[in-house]
């Protein structure tokens, strides 16, 4: 199948073309023409066709989405770790042009194909806002409260999806972390009480990728995580997320106490429909030491130094 690939060099953009290409598909990305995105698409060679644009850039969107059979979009201005440098928070009005306006410019490119492509969109389970005084899991059925603008976007442009006469999925995807050292002041908005649903990047990957070829997942929304293995209070998460680092955990006055966009999800109908989840915390924790590598001795070197540079990105903590 030819598929288009939005956002293709992001976290998990490269692991979904990564993905494409082991169920043999013909892949053709489209993001924006950085440095960084330019060696990546070099890195593949040949093995896919790469496109530059803007999403809002209509002409540069319908020359990507020409003579495909399938998009997974991807692109998206997202909260914190945004590959642009501007998070959507910072700039929420020109994020909307890239989120919302962007999306509305790939639907109607698609729309005007004939026979139109399979569009899956993946959203995020931001969008059901602060549930943490709800009991858990969540379900797709359950109702959308979305309190960041990054979450208002993914609201906007399911509704987009869903009205777009294409033959669509929406995938709401849970925290999916970088398989690499990062240390976003993001991670200290998350109170340490607060219920999270973590899955395996390549999980999330596969997800989308079997996505494309089902029969089974047009005109349904899914909700996708790793499972009850997977389903963890935030100190749980960041405390062997940041010992394997070698930085150890942090104070909790470092964190934030308003409770935040993440909680557990019910992902039986994905898992029965899609069969993605094959990871768990401790398959992360192995691929992040190794991309630390040797780096965690200086880690370990550094540590009380690291700690503070920390510290000091924290809004919440106030040193004595």
């Amino acid at each position: 199948m030819r598929v288009l690939l939005t956002g293709a060099f992001g976290n998990i953009g490269a692991r979904v073309l990564t993905a494409l290409l082991e169920h043999g598909h013909t892949v053709r990305s489209f993001d924006l023409p950085t440095p960084a995105n330019r060696a990546a698409a070099e890195r593949w060679g040949g093995r896919i066709e790469a496109h530059w644009g803007d999403l809002r850039q209509p002409e540069a969107v319908a020359a990507a989405v020409r003579g495909q059979e399938a998009v997974i979009h991807l692109a998206f201005i997202i909260p914190f770790i945004s590959a642009t440098g501007v998070h959507s928070e910072a700039r929420p009005d020109w994020a909307r042009t890239v989120n919302v306006d962007g999306t509305r410019h790939l639907l109607a490119a698609a729309g005007a194909q004939t026979p139109a492509p399979r569009l899956v969109f993946a959203s995020s389970l931001h969008v059901f806002g602060r549930t943490q005084n709800q009991p858990p899991p969540r379900t797709a059925a359950d109702p959308v409260q979305p309190v960041e603008h990054y979450a208002q976007h993914k609201v906007e442009c399911e509704a987009l999806v869903r009205a777009s006469g294409l033959p669509w999925a929406i995938l709401r995807l849970p925290a999916t972390l970088p398989v690499r050292p990062i240390m976003d002041p993001g991670m200290f908005e998350v109170p340490l009480g607060n219920r999270i649903e973590f899955a395996h990047v390549d999980d999330v990957a596969l997800a989308l990728a079997n996505a494309v070829a089902s029969e089974a997942v047009w005109g349904r929304l899914l909700l996708i995580g790793g499972g009850p293995r997977c389903q963890f209070y935030y100190g749980d998460l960041v405390r062997r997320v940041l010992k394997a680092m070698g930085v150890g955990m942090l104070p909790a006055e470092a964190f934030a106490l308003t409770p935040f966009s993440t909680d557990w999800l019910d992902t039986a109908e994905s898992e029965r429909l899609l069969h993605y989840q094959r990871h768990g915390l401790d398959d992360y924790l192995r691929d992040l030491r190794a991309a630390v590598g040797r780096r965690r001795w200086l880690i370990w070197l550094f540590r009380p130094f690291i700690r503070h540079w920390l510290l000091a990105r924290s809004p919440y903590f106030t040193p004595l």
